[in-house]
C-alpha cells in the first residue's frame, strides 16, 4: 500500500473513532449518565451536566 493510501486510511480511521467517541459521550449525556475521563494525569468523573458544559466549551473554542 502506498504512503498516500495509508495516510488516507489513517485519516478515515481517526475520523471514525472520533465520531464514535462523540456519539458515546452524547448518549451518556442524554441518558443522564456520568463518564470518566483522564484529565491532567488523573481520572475525573463528569456528570451529565458537566459533559454538556465541556462540549459547549469545546464547540466554542473550535469556532474561533
Amino acid at each position: 500500500m502506498a504512503d498516500r493510501e495509508l495516510e488516507l486510511l489513517s485519516t478515515k480511521i481517526d475520523s471514525g473513532v472520533k465520531a464514535a467517541i462523540a456519539a458515546a459521550i452524547q448518549r451518556h449525556r442524554q441518558l443522564g449518565q456520568s463518564i470518566s475521563i483522564m484529565q491532567d494525569g488523573k481520572i475525573v468523573t463528569l456528570t451529565a451536566d458537566e459533559i454538556a458544559a465541556i462540549q459547549n466549551q469545546h464547540n466554542t473554542e473550535n469556532k474561533v
